[in-house]
């Protein structure tokens, strides 16, 4: 027997066994650029998605840099892009023209609370995310809804349960295909709020949370929750976060069982 040619052979074995053991199931783009208001939870988010991403086992990149990111050869990488409360009109026409060539592609995209205070100007972004933000009142509990537990993240979440956060209001759907996950009752907190130029009165008896949508050969998954540094020591949310990422990544659904 040839030692040489044994050792080699092994050699190459381990390392391919260590590469199986260690490969990461997706990779993450977590993009937190502002042009406006910038959250102070924006660090707790980067933080407590990291830790997401070593309890799952995927890769995350974070950055505020478009100009590095946004485009063709960096995008190709990742499987799902991450707006965690950017605002603001945050990339150039170059930049939106790679992101939909991205998602055109089949990547995925995930919104976090303020995403929605994003690009009101790009059509095609507005559309995707689905609802745009409008205004808020103060931060209040209230009582929250499941509207569909068959998505991956809602295996946690009661049939109605309290919640504390920053309610957005939003302006009406951008498309009619948006499949509603979260949804608030207005009933249990002060919907009204009055910022002088802007008026808001609360949405009605539906006022949605969280949704997803299949959206131009890709994927899409919003959600309004994480104003609130503290919101992300919290498990339950973080979960809902994590399936939100991981259906955008991965395509991959979930059924609730009885």
């Amino acid at each position: 027997m040839d030692i040489g040619k044994l050792a080699k052979t092994l050699a190459l074995a381990a390392a391919f066994s260590a590469t199986s053991c260690f490969a990461q199931q997706f990779k993450a783009l977590l993009f937190t650029k502002t042009d406006g208001w910038h959250h102070d939870s924006i660090n707790a988010g980067v933080t407590a998605i990291q830790d997401l991403s070593k309890l799952h086992n995927f890769e995350v990149f974070w950055t505020e840099d478009a100009g590095r990111v946004m485009n063709d050869d960096w995008l190709k990488n990742y499987d799902v892009v991450i707006f965690l409360n950017t605002t603001g009109n945050i990339l150039n026409d170059e930049q939106q023209a790679a992101f939909e060539r991205y998602i055109q592609a089949g990547g995925g995209f995930a919104g976090i609370h303020s995403a929605s205070d994003t690009e009101y100007e790009w059509e095609w972004y507005t559309n995707m995310v689905g609802h745009m933000f409008h205004i808020h009142p103060a931060v209040q509990t209230a009582v929250m809804n499941v509207e569909d537990p068959n998505f991956p993240g809602m295996d946690r979440f009661a049939p109605r349960f309290i919640f504390t956060e920053e309610w957005y209001e939003f302006d009406a759907p951008r498309t009619d295909d948006l499949n509603y996950l979260l949804s608030v009752d207005e009933k249990t907190y002060k919907p009204e709020a009055n910022w002088g130029v802007k008026k808001g009165k609360g949405m009605g008896d539906f006022h949605p949370v969280s949704w997803y949508k299949e959206y131009d050969g890709g994927r899409a998954f919003y959600t309004a929750l994480g104003h609130m540094p503290a919101t992300y020591k919290d498990a339950d949310f973080m979960h809902h976060v994590y399936g939100g990422i991981y259906w955008a990544a991965t395509g991959n659904s979930f059924t609730a069982g009885d």
